[in-house]
C-alpha cells in the first residue's frame, strides 16, 4: 500500500454493538462484496474489526453504522513509517516522540485526547512503545534500533539501564484526597529526598495549609501541593510540561513539541520549537474573604478574579446556598444553578440518562441542542457511563448541566478546568449565549 493511501479506521469500543444492530457496516461494504474480508463483525462479536489494508476509504460505513462509532481517517503522507504506539486494532494511534533534553523544560500543547498523557507515559517508562505492532511487540533491541541516531535513543538506553528516575504530577489533582491520607507537612516529610523543603513550601506558597488535611484543600492549594511533593523528590534534569494556559507554557518552557491530529483518532508529534520569554506570573497571599455589597442585572455576565485560596470558591457557594454567612447580612433567597469547581461523577449511568433525569425538558429543546450540546461536543460522549469519563469530558457535561437549569443566576466555578486551549474557547462562547 503506498503512503499516499495511509487511513486508519477507528471503531469506538463504547458505541460499537453488534449485538443491537443488522450489521450495517459490513453488508453496505463495496470491498466485503468483492469477497474479502475488509470488515469482520457477527451478532457475537464485541466489536467489529476494520482491516485498515484492505480498505479503500469510500465513507459507506461510517454513515451506515447507527450508532456513529466508525471512523475512517486519511493520514499525512508518510507518517505510517513513524508509528511510536498504538492500543489496539482499529484504536488510538501515536506518530513521533517529543524529544526530552537535560537541563532544559520541554512544553507540550495539544487539545484533549490527542496523545499527551501516552506519550508522557512512554517518556516515564511506564508503558512501552510497540510502535504499532499491538499483536506483536517489539522488544527493547528493536525499539532502541528504530530510535538510532535520535536522541531518543539515549533517552530509551536510560530507561533500559534504570538509570532514569521519571516523577509525574497526576494531571487531575482533585483525585489526590482519595488515594492518600493526612496532613501537607506529613506527606511533604514522606517524600522528602532534598534538602529542598524550605524553599519549595516558600515558593509555592503552602506556609498557611502545613497542618491542614489534603482533603480540606482547594484545587488551587491542591495543584501547589502536587507540584511540591514532585520537586523535593530526586529525578533526572529532564522536565516535560503539558499546560492548556499558552501565557503559562510560554513562561515554563525553554522549547516547545505541538501535537496535531484528531481527538481519539490519532496524535502526530512535531520537532521541537524555540519558546521566547513570556509572562512571570506569581501567586501568593492569605486568605481572607471580605464580602462588599454590590449588585448585578439581567444578562450580565461577572467574572471573579482571584488568586487561589482568596475564597473564590467560597463566595459561590454563599450565594449558591451551600453555605451561610457568619455575620448578620444574610443572602437573598434566588433561584441558582451551580456548577462547583470540584466535580465528582456519582450518578450510575450514561450521559443521555443524566441529561434526561436532570434537564430533560431543557435538552429535548431544538435552541439548547444547537446553542450549548452541539458546541460542546456532547454527542461524541452522550452514551459513555458517567463514572468513565475524563477530567475535561465532566467538566463538558457540568457546564451543560448548569446551563440546561432554569435560573434567576448561574454560578460557574471554574468552567474552563481540564479544557484545552479550543475547548475554553466554545466554553466561553457557549456561556456568553
Amino acid at each position: 500500500m503506498s503512503d499516499k493511501l495511509t487511513r486508519i479506521a477507528i471503531v469506538s469500543s463504547d458505541k460499537c454493538k453488534p449485538k443491537k444492530c443488522r450489521q450495517e457496516c459490513k453488508k453496505s461494504c463495496p470491498v466485503v462484496r468483492m469477497g474479502k474480508l475488509c470488515i469482520e463483525v457477527s451478532p457475537n462479536s464485541k466489536i467489529a474489526f476494520i482491516s485498515e489494508e484492505l480498505c479503500i476509504g469510500c465513507g459507506i460505513c461510517p454513515k451506515k453504522c447507527p450508532f456513529g462509532a466508525i471512523m475512517i481517517i486519511n493520514l499525512p503522507t508518510n507518517l505510517e513509517k513513524e508509528v511510536t504506539h498504538r492500543y489496539s486494532a482499529n484504536s488510538f494511534k501515536l506518530h513521533r516522540l517529543p524529544v526530552p533534553r537535560p537541563g532544559q523544560v520541554l512544553g507540550l500543547v495539544g487539545t484533549n485526547g490527542i496523545g499527551k498523557s501516552t506519550a508522557l507515559k512512554i517518556l516515564a517508562g511506564k508503558l512501552k512503545p510497540n510502535l504499532g505492532k499491538f499483536e506483536d511487540p517489539p522488544d527493547w533491541q528493536d525499539i532502541l534500533k528504530y530510535f538510532r541516531g535520535s536522541e531518543l535513543q539515549n533517552y530509551f538506553t536510560k530507561i533500559l539501564e534504570d538509570n532514569l528516575k521519571a516523577i509525574i504530577k497526576p494531571q487531575y489533582v482533585d483525585h489526590i484526597p482519595k488515594a492518600v491520607k493526612g496532613t501537607v507537612t506529613d506527606l511533604i516529610d514522606a517524600k522528602l529526598e532534598r534538602d529542598n523543603k524550605k524553599d519549595m513550601i516558600s515558593a509555592l506558597d503552602l506556609q498557611d495549609v502545613l497542618n491542614r488535611q489534603v482533603v480540606d484543600l482547594s484545587g488551587g492549594e491542591l495543584q501547589r501541593f502536587a507540584i511540591a511533593v514532585v520537586c523535593i523528590q530526586k529525578a533526572d534534569i529532564y522536565v516535560i510540561v503539558v499546560e492548556h494556559d499558552l501565557s503559562v507554557l510560554d513562561y515554563l518552557s525553554d522549547f516547545i513539541c505541538v501535537l496535531y491530529g484528531m481527538p481519539s483518532v490519532y496524535g502526530v508529534v512535531t520537532m521541537p520549537f524555540s519558546v521566547r520569554e513570556g509572562i512571570n506570573i506569581f501567586l501568593d497571599g492569605d486568605f481572607q474573604l471580605t464580602v462588599k455589597s454590590g449588585g448585578f442585572t439581567d444578562s450580565e455576565i461577572i467574572v471573579m478574579l482571584g488568586e487561589n485560596g482568596t475564597g473564590k470558591t467560597t463566595f459561590i457557594k454563599l450565594l449558591a446556598g451551600g453555605i451561610k454567612a457568619d455575620g448578620e447580612e444574610q443572602v437573598p433567597e434566588l433561584n441558582v444553578s451551580y456548577k462547583p469547581q470540584k466535580i465528582s461523577p456519582k450518578f450510575p449511568g450514561s450521559v443521555r440518562s443524566l441529561f434526561l433525569k436532570k434537564i430533560k425538558n431543557m435538552f429535548m429543546h431544538q435552541q439548547f441542542q444547537t446553542d450549548v450540546v452541539k458546541p460542546m461536543q456532547i454527542e461524541n460522549i452522550i452514551d459513555q457511563e458517567v463514572a468513565s469519563l475524563s477530567g475535561g469530558e465532566l467538566q463538558r457535561v457540568a457546564i451543560v448541566l448548569a446551563l440546561g437549569q432554569p435560573a434567576d443566576i448561574y454560578l460557574i466555578d471554574e468552567p474552563s478546568a481540564y479544557l484545552d486551549s479550543e475547548q475554553r474557547v466554545v466554553a466561553a462562547k457557549v456561556i456568553k449565549r
